[in-house]
C-alpha cells in the first residue's frame, strides 16, 4: 500500500553534510509517522530521527544538534540534514512509513559512508 523511495546517500568526508530524501506514495493516512533508522555491520537497527503527522520530531541522542528531520510536499516526502557528520555515522539508512495499529513500510536503504 505505502512505497518509500530514497535518494541522497554517498560517500562524504568526516565534518560533510548530506541529504537524505524520502518520498512516499500510495495508501498514505492523515495520521502517521515517518522517520530514518540505519544500521551498521554488527550492531542493531537504530532510530536515527522521525517525524510524525503533527510535525513532532525525536532524535537519537547521538545525532542531536547534527541532524534534522523535516516533511514537504504534503508531509509524504522526508528529508534528513546531515550535518557535521562522523565517521560513526556510517550506516545503511532506511525510510520508515507507519500507520497506528499497523506494521512499518521500509525503504530499500542507501548507504552513507563518512570517512577520510
Amino acid at each position: 500500500q505505502v512505497q518509500l523511495v530514497e535518494s541522497g546517500g554517498g560517500l562524504v568526508q568526516p565534518g560533510g553534510s548530506l541529504r537524505l530524501s524520502c518520498a512516499a506514495s500510495g495508501s498514505i493516512s492523515s495520521i502517521y509517522g515517518m522517520g530514518w533508522y540505519r544500521q551498521a555491520p554488527g550492531n542493531q537497527r537504530e532510530m536515527v530521527a522521525v517525524i510524525n503527522s503533527v510535525g513532532i520530531t525525536n532524535y537519537a541522542d547521538s545525532v542531536k544538534g547534527r541532524f534534522t528531520i523535516s516533511s514537504a510536499n504534503a508531509k509524504n516526502t522526508v528529508f534528513l540534514q546531515m550535518n557535521s557528520l562522523k565517521p560513526e555515522d556510517t550506516a545503511v539508512y532506511y525510510c520508515s512509513y507507519r500507520r497506528p495499529g499497523a506494521s512499518a513500510y521500509w525503504g530499500q536503504g542507501t548507504q552513507v559512508t563518512v570517512s577520510s
